[in-house]
């Protein structure tokens, strides 16, 4: 027993002085850099609101994690492939027609929102019949197993999309009503990064609204909290979960295409970087809440877009948009340690339904 407490004593103090290295070499990194200060008032501004617009679609995407983790206990890694179906073959079926035929820049309005119904049609229908065959017979397995055959609907996934579209990269068409910047507060801003921020602030409100005030939102929480009493109660817990997997599609693929609008490329393989991020950006935030989830996109998407430049290049390292990585899963790393429940954690079994 004595050893065994010098050992936890031992290993406690590797990981406390493990988290004071890195927490003094961002300090130190921050302020040498505050100091040198390499970059003009104009470039911390536009890291700023590229890290806002970015963390908006992260926020997006990882509401359809937390929702079905919220119902099931599981992490559906085919999520970033219900991102990507939505927004190619919007892309491949409406956008570029749409384009060709000049309907979308003569009404850009109208022509994004039929475009971004479509994408969020075909996400739900891919979400649903992902749900449907592969999720549902393994209700009452293991948990490891439905997570592995998420992994596997998530490969299956993207080659049925690379067969059927091809795998090259598609440009998504450019609407010219978007192009060039709007003047905020004195502030230049790209006009795709404002209607990815506003178009994401508002889903997020309506999401909220509709798990919190709406009768199925109610039955979704009732789900998440208990399914036998659930059924008991009178609530159809196959339709509710199905439900929820469709709120989370649709989520991800109205953002999809703020995605395409902000990065204009669309390819099969699409899906899977940004499913990463949303999945960490869930856990981040604290998995199981709608703020949370909102939050820790916001949160990933500003450290990925500032950090680079804000805590390297004072520790002597060059700042590139490669190591936004590293930033931001070693932010990841040290929330979880300081905080295993993430930023807000989940409330209290009680306070669910």
């Amino acid at each position: 027993m004595r050893q065994r407490l010098e050992s936890i004593s031992f290993i406690d103090i590797i990981l406390w002085l493990f988290r004071t290295l890195i927490i003094v070499a961002v300090i130190w990194g921050t302020v040498a850099t505050i100091f040198n200060n390499p970059y003009s008032a104009e470039n911390w501004i536009d890291f700023l609101v590229f890290g806002i617009a970015q963390g908006s679609l992260y926020a997006l995407i990882a509401l359809g994690y937390m929702l079905v983790y919220g119902i099931l206990f599981m992490i559906n890694f085919a999520h970033g492939e219900f991102f990507m179906s939505g927004v190619f073959t919007a892309t491949v079926f409406v956008a570029d027609p749409l384009n060709q035929i000049g309907f979308l820049n003569a009404h850009p309005i109208l022509a994004l929102i039929i475009i971004t119904l479509v994408a969020m049609a075909v996400s739900m229908g891919i979400a649903l019949l992902t749900e449907r065959v592969a999720y549902r017979p393994l209700r009452r397995a293991p948990r490891l197993v439905p997570l592995i055959t998420a992994i596997g609907a998530s490969f299956f996934w993207q080659y049925f999309f690379r067969g059927l579209y091809g795998s090259g990269v598609h440009a998504f068409p450019t609407v010219d009503a978007l192009k060039g910047n709007l003047t905020i507060a004195g502030i230049e801003i790209l006009k795709t990064q404002v209607v990815v921020i506003v178009a994401s602030v508002l889903l997020l409100i309506a999401l909220y609204i509709f798990v919190m005030r709406t009768k199925t939102g109610k039955a979704i929480r009732a789900v998440a909290e208990d399914k036998d009493v659930a059924a008991l109660m009178g609530i159809d817990v196959d339709r509710t979960i199905a439900i929820t997997f469709a709120t989370g599609a649709a989520m991800a693929g109205a953002a999809g295409i703020l995605y395409a609008l902000l990065f204009r490329q669309v390819h099969f393989f699409m899906g899977f970087v940004p499913g990463i991020k949303a999945f960490t950006a869930a856990v981040l935030g604290g998995i199981g809440s709608v703020p949370g989830a909102a939050l820790g996109g916001l949160f990933l998407g500003v450290f990925e877009s500032v950090g680079p430049s804000l805590f390297l290049e004072g520790l002597g390292i060059t700042a590139s948009y490669q190591l936004k990585d590293v930033i931001a899963f070693t932010m990841l790393v040290l929330v979880l340690i300081f905080r295993p429940q993430g930023i807000i954690g989940e409330r209290l079994a009680e306070e669910k339904a």
